[in-house]
């Protein structure tokens, strides 16, 4: 019987991720029954979310994944075999397909892909990112033309099309990441206003500088130092969108917060958010989100790691920072 690799959890992360977490195994090419598709995956979508999914906390917003099954993930991949009325072979479809060369689905959850471009463009804009920066950004950022707004984690997949969003809308927009390079592109490629070298700047004297009328909303993609600089700038009535704590997942304990006093004196809104709790308006956001990407005011870049085994290691790129956009698994 043919069969194809998988890649299942076997043990959860106490630092950085290595092979060590991870079993490679090889099953058994499914049967597909009435209503069902078999999908060959393409394209594997590697996020910040999955330490969360991988760690033993039961009171997150979704269930940890398993121990002994497949790697949760979003992907993109073509269907190769069909018994389902609204799915046909040839079809390219998106949705949560782990870790893995084949995916059988009933189509809960998989959603058509019909926009003419690659796989990388998809997962970089339409998939996950796109979806977040979107949910984020309006639903609590609520920005507004002239204001400032600060997104941290600015060069990757969410944090660029956060600060693209907001320059569209006529903000200033003032971007914190961890190198030169990146600081580069993202003032002289996607047209920040600014940009912070959370390793090598004055954090505050910078901050000043790049934002002499204050923070109207602040996106929160990483935690870190940044964060109380920012906070100690924000505007009253400010915005504050907290996204991801990339600096904190691999500590034991995490760094502490800013002082509540501030958010009764500026009378700050600070919101969490996950977007499984939005899957829902999908539809909607895809909507909001396209005319931005047909007039070409939103550009990304993806990092495309080869291989399936690539993402066993590949997830330390975000502890790093050497990860170069979207950061992607060619299957």
């Amino acid at each position: 019987m043919t069969t194809y690799t998988a890649i299942n959890l076997i043990a959860r992360p106490t630092g950085p991720v290595g092979s060590e977490l991870f079993e490679i195994v090889q099953k058994d090419m499914p049967s597909v029954g009435k209503g069902q598709f078999l999908v060959k995956q393409n394209h594997m979508s590697l996020d910040p979310a999955m330490f969360g999914w991988m760690s033993a906390d039961t009171e997150s917003y979704i269930p940890p994944v398993e121990l002994g099954t497949v790697m949760r993930s979003s992907g993109v991949g073509e269907i190769v075999e069909s018994d389902h009325p609204d799915f046909s072979v040839g079809d390219r479809v998106m949705g949560m397909m782990g870790w893995q060369e084949y995916f059988l689905s009933d189509g809960t959850g998989m959603n058509k892909v019909t926009a003419p471009l690659p796989d990388e463009a998809i997962l970089s804009v339409f998939a996950l990112p796109g979806l977040t920066a979107t949910q984020g950004l309006y639903s609590i950022g609520k920005p507004q033309k002239g204001e400032t707004l600060v997104v941290s984690g600015a060069a990757g997949s969410v944090g660029s099309i956060v600060g693209q969003l907001a320059k569209a809308d006529g903000l200033t927009v003032v971007g914190v990441v961890g190198s030169d390079e990146k600081a580069d592109w993202i003032v002289n490629e996607l047209g920040f206003d600014g940009a912070i070298n959370y390793k090598t700047d004055d954090l505050a004297a910078k901050l000043a500088e790049l934002t002499p009328q204050g923070i109207d909303v602040y996106f929160e993609n990483t935690g870190g130092p940044i964060q109380h600089h920012v906070f100690a700038r924000m505007n009253a009535h400010g915005r504050i969108a907290v996204c991801g704590m990339i600096a904190d997942y691999p500590k034991a304990e995490p760094d502490l917060a800013p002082n509540w006093i501030p958010i009764i004196k500026k009378r700050l809104t600070i919101q969490g958010f996950t977007m499984p709790d939005h899957f829902g308006e999908v539809p909607a956001l895809l909507a909001k989100l396209t005319p931005y990407v047909m007039k070409g005011q939103i550009k990304h870049r993806a990092h495309v790691l080869n291989g399936l085994e690539s993402a066993m290691t590949g997830l330390n790129l975000f502890f790093t920072g050497q990860n170069k956009g979207k950061l992607i698994v060619k299957l």
